[in-house]
């Protein structure tokens, strides 16, 4: 997994202070003093991020920002804010996947449309991800090897009754009969 990165904004001392401290934290650290820098980095890096900045240099715009009025922080109150908004980010970033024409709220395993909720299970969103975030479509083999984290010994079945069932449920919920299509090639979300 990629390091979750912090943006910091017009604050080069913290950035130093940080910097100093980088073997020992959970996320990247960039310094920027131009807005625009700053805001063609987020478009390139589309990970997760958090800009870090004080009052002053608030990007009004911004929706993930941790401003820094009161200093003196101590360095540990620093890095326990960044990485709980980061925690925050995270979590509102997997409130809302589109995948075709439904929202997937990972963190209540709902899948939403048009003001309708059905809950899945989390190997059924973990299988919805998988097929949405392929190229193609994928075969047993590889459900098996990216979704159950096994090789060949697990029963074939398992996959195909997974990919029944969730079928079965968009089906009677939504009315949608080719959520998850089958070919040749194996499964994928249309």
């Amino acid at each position: 997994m990629n390091k979750q990165n912090v943006l910091i904004f017009k604050l080069p001392e913290l950035f130093n202070i940080l910097n100093e401290l980088k073997n020992h934290l959970d996320f990247a650290i960039h310094l920027f003093t131009e807005k625009d820098k700053l805001l063609e980095f987020k478009k390139i890096n589309t990970d997760s991020y958090l800009v870090l900045t004080d009052s002053k240099n608030e990007i009004k715009e911004e929706k993930f920002q941790l401003i820094l009025n009161k200093f003196p922080y101590s360095i540990y109150s620093i890095i326990e804010k960044i990485n709980i908004n980061l925690l925050k980010y995270k979590y509102s970033e997997q409130s809302d996947v589109l995948v075709g024409n439904y929202s997937i709220d990972i963190n209540s395993r709902l899948i939403k449309k048009n003001d309708e909720n059905l809950k899945l299970t989390e190997r059924e969103i973990e299988i919805i991800l998988f097929l949405k975030n392929s190229n193609g479509p994928q075969n047993i083999e590889n459900l098996q090897k990216e979704v159950w984290g096994h090789n060949s010994d697990l029963e074939t079945h398992t996959v195909e009754t997974h990919i029944y069932r969730l079928r079965k449920k968009i089906s009677e919920k939504y009315g949608d009969i080719s959520f998850i299509n089958s070919t040749k090639l194996g499964y994928k979300i249309k």
